[in-house]
């Protein structure tokens, strides 16, 4: 049986998101991730989110969907919270993108499908990634250069 992939117009998908996310009765809506930003944790085409809507206070670790002032779609983890505002980052980043509005907010990831194998908080790659990893962002340029020729050995 041969796969079928369908690309929809972010803008598209995303409002029909938003309007499914406002029905009760849908727990989660899946999205396959399309950008690099949320590497090592997530990768793109192979890793999908399990996307709900924010039922509960943002906290420090959470990755949500947001949309950014200037039409962009980003899914990126909270590295910081505020009253008024979030401050977030990508796995693979180590620039932090301040002054997210809670109505920017989109979803917020519950559960993801990494490496063919659920993942949902209280596993140890989702703990690493919202308890440690985003604690280390100075770090991660050094930590990433030691790590990497260790995964290309692997992979030989």
């Amino acid at each position: 049986m041969e796969k079928r992939i369908h690309v929809w117009d972010a803008h598209v998908l995303m409002e029909e998101y938003r309007q499914l996310l406002q029905d009760e009765r849908i727990e989660a809506l899946p999205l396959v991730v399309s950008g690099s930003s949320m590497t090592p944790f997530l990768a793109p085409g192979r890793d999908t989110v399990f996307l709900s809507r924010l039922t509960e206070p943002v906290k420090r670790g959470q990755i949500l969907l947001y949309q950014r002032d200037s039409g962009g779609y980003i899914l990126h983890r909270v590295c910081k919270v505020r009253q008024d505002c979030f401050t977030m980052v990508g796995d693979a980043q180590t620039e932090l993108e301040p002054g997210i509005r809670p109505d920017q907010v989109i979803a917020v990831v519950k559960c993801a499908k990494r490496k063919g194998k659920m993942q949902s908080p209280g596993c140890f790659w989702w703990e690493f990634f919202e308890k440690i990893w985003i604690r280390m962002v100075p770090l991660r340029p050094l930590v990433r250069s030691v790590y990497e020729p260790f995964r290309k050995m692997r992979k030989r």
